[in-house]
């Protein structure tokens, strides 16, 4: 298993805070990612209620031996297992993100790990809006906050991160982040009948 997982597995350490001018900044952060993650929650249970509705419509079709009809439900799954993977992997990566908040210990501290931060919110804010459009007044608060921490901290110190090095620690924790979440996926949701993989549906 994969450190990654493992974190999701076993409670963080309380780590407090740090203090001075920027610690506002970083608790409200902290905060706001909490309040997006029950959102997402919130979505993640509205997509695992409309899978299994779903799921029984593909079995009874093929119950019944409607094929057409039942690969036409078994595709509509699909999508929505896409989504609620995407749903995931964005939850688990602003846990990560309020992990390292909680964690940092110095002005370059902050800054390495608000910039990925950044990078990451805005890559896939688009994206989580589609699914859960009440989360977008959010995403943008959460933005701004972040880009608040960056501001403090570029006043506080001449410490900075290439945008590439940003960027790479930001794709890695949401590739990561999509390992996990394909898996919770595969625990989560119920394996629709053989003949569905047979016909070339990817659930």
């Amino acid at each position: 298993m994969s450190n990654f997982s493992k974190n999701w597995e076993s409670s963080p350490k309380k780590t407090a805070v740090p203090s001075g001018p920027l610690k506002p900044h970083i608790e409200n952060a902290i905060k706001l990612i909490g309040n997006q993650n029950q959102r997402l929650e919130f979505a993640n249970n509205r997509l695992m209620e409309k899978d299994k509705q779903i799921f029984n419509k593909v079995v009874d079709c093929y119950s019944r031996h409607d094929r057409s009809r039942a690969l036409m439900y078994a595709n509509e799954l699909a999508e929505v297992r896409k989504l609620a993977k995407k749903v995931t992997q964005v939850k688990l990566a602003l846990e990560t993100i309020a992990l390292r908040l909680t964690t940092v210990k110095d002005y370059g501290d902050f800054v390495g790990t608000v910039t990925p931060a950044l990078s990451i919110i805005r890559g896939v804010q688009s994206s989580v809006f589609q699914v859960v459009p009440e989360a977008e007044r959010g995403f943008l608060s959460l933005s701004e906050s972040l880009s608040s921490i960056v501001t403090e901290a570029g006043a506080g110190t001449t410490m900075s991160m290439p945008i590439d090095a940003a960027n790479e620690d930001a794709a890695k924790i949401l590739t990561d982040a999509a390992a996990v979440a394909e898996q919770k996926i595969k625990e989560k949701f119920p394996e629709l009948p053989a003949e569905v993989s047979r016909e070339g549906v990817q659930i």
